[in-house]
C-alpha cells in the first residue's frame, strides 16, 4: 500500500488562497499546544517544570546551609563569610542553570531519541553545565573576595579542582534532569476527577493566525516534512511548525492513534478499516483515506476496539 493514501482535495480550503502572500502556518517558529504554548508546551506541563525548578532550588538551598556549616566548624580560622560566599556562589549559578537539565529533559519527553542520539547530546549538555557552574562560582568568588574582603581569590590548579568539580556536576545533572523528566510525565497527564478529560478546543498556530478547532473536527494528522498538516472536517488544510510525535503526545488522550510513521487518526470518526494485503489496511474517515502499516499493529487493534 501507498505511504500517501486518497484524501480530501486540497486548495483554497487549506486556509489560504493562491496569491495570498501570507506565510505558511508554523513559519513563525512557535507551536502551539492545547494551551497555545510555546514549542508545543502546555500549561500544565510548564507548572510542573516550575515546581521542579523550586524543588531544585530548595534542595541546592539547603546543601549550601548545611556546607556552610561544615566548613566554619572544621575550620573556624577561614571566619564566617569565607563559607558563605564559597556555598553562595556556587548554588546561586546551580539554580540558574538548572534550565539546562530542564530542557534537555523537554527535548527527551518530546523527541523521544534513540539512547545513541540521546547520549552525545546529554552529555554535550552536561560538559556545558559544568563549565558554566564553574565560570560562573569564579567570577561571582573573585568579585566577592575583592569587593568583601579585600583580597584575591585563590581557586587552585583548574587542572585538579574542574574534575573534582565535574563529578560533583554529574551527579547533580542527573538528578536535576530526572526530576524535571518526571514533573514533565506528570504535567502531561490527562486531568482526572479535577477537570474534564478530553478538552472541547484545540489551537493550531497558522502563521500569524490562531485558528482553534473543536478536537472532533479534527479528522487526522499528517506529517509535511518540518510541519504537520490538520485535516479538518471543513475541508481546511492548515499547517504547524511541529514534529509528528510531539502531536502524537499531546493529542494521543484525545483519541488520537499512529497509524503510519507520517499519520494520526482520529479514532472516533473512523467509518471502516479496509484489508491491503501484507497485513496493512486503510482507515476510512468518512471521504478520507489514511494509510494503517502493518509496523503499527497496536493502532489496528486500538482501531478495531470499539471503546
Amino acid at each position: 500500500m501507498r505511504s500517501d493514501a486518497k484524501d480530501l482535495p486540497r486548495g483554497p480550503a487549506s486556509g489560504q488562497a493562491s496569491g495570498d502572500q501570507r506565510p505558511l502556518a508554523g513559519t513563525s517558529g512557535k507551536g502551539l499546544g492545547a494551551t497555545g504554548g510555546l514549542f508545543g508546551i502546555t500549561g500544565e506541563e510548564r507548572r510542573w517544570l516550575l515546581r521542579a525548578w523550586l524543588l531544585g532550588a530548595c534542595l541546592i538551598g539547603c546543601i549550601c546551609i548545611v556546607n556552610i556549616l561544615t566548613i566554619q566548624h572544621d575550620s573556624p580560622e577561614l571566619g564566617s563569610l569565607r563559607p558563605i560566599i564559597w556555598e553562595g556562589t556556587s548554588a546561586l549559578v546551580t539554580i540558574v542553570i538548572l534550565t539546562i537539565p530542564a530542557a534537555m529533559a523537554f527535548w527527551t519527553k518530546r523527541a523521544r531519541p534513540h539512547w545513541w542520539a540521546a547520549l552525545p547530546a546529554h552529555l554535550t549538555a552536561l560538559v556545558a553545565y559544568s563549565a558554566l557552574h564553574v565560570a560562573g562560582f569564579l567570577a561571582l568568588r573573585e568579585w566577592a573576595h575583592a569587593v568583601l574582603l579585600n583580597e584575591a581569590y585563590n581557586y587552585g590548579p583548574l587542572a585538579t579542582e574542574f574534575p573534582y568539580e565535574f563529578r560533583k556536576d554529574f551527579l547533580a545533572y542527573l538528578l536535576a534532569s530526572g526530576i524535571f523528566w518526571l514533573a514533565l510525565q506528570r504535567g502531561g497527564q490527562t486531568p482526572g476527577a479535577t477537570g474534564p478529560a478530553r478538552p472541547a478546543t484545540f489551537d493550531i498556530q497558522d502563521g500569524a493566525r490562531l485558528i482553534r478547532v473543536a478536537v472532533d473536527k479534527i479528522i487526522a494528522v499528517r506529517s509535511a516534512g518540518n510541519y504537520v498538516e490538520f485535516i479538518l472536517a471543513d475541508e481546511r488544510r492548515p499547517l504547524m511548525r511541529s514534529s509528528l510525535a510531539a502531536m502524537q503526545d499531546t493529542l494521543a488522550p484525545q483519541g488520537f492513534v499512529r497509524s503510519h510513521k507520517s499519520w494520526l487518526v482520529n479514532k472516533a470518526l473512523v467509518t471502516g478499516l479496509r484489508p491491503e494485503g501484507s497485513g496493512d489496511y486503510t482507515v476510512e474517515l468518512g471521504a478520507l483515506e489514511a494509510p494503517l502499516s502493518r509496523r503499527f499493529p497496536e493502532a489496528l487493534a486500538a482501531l478495531r476496539d470499539p471503546a
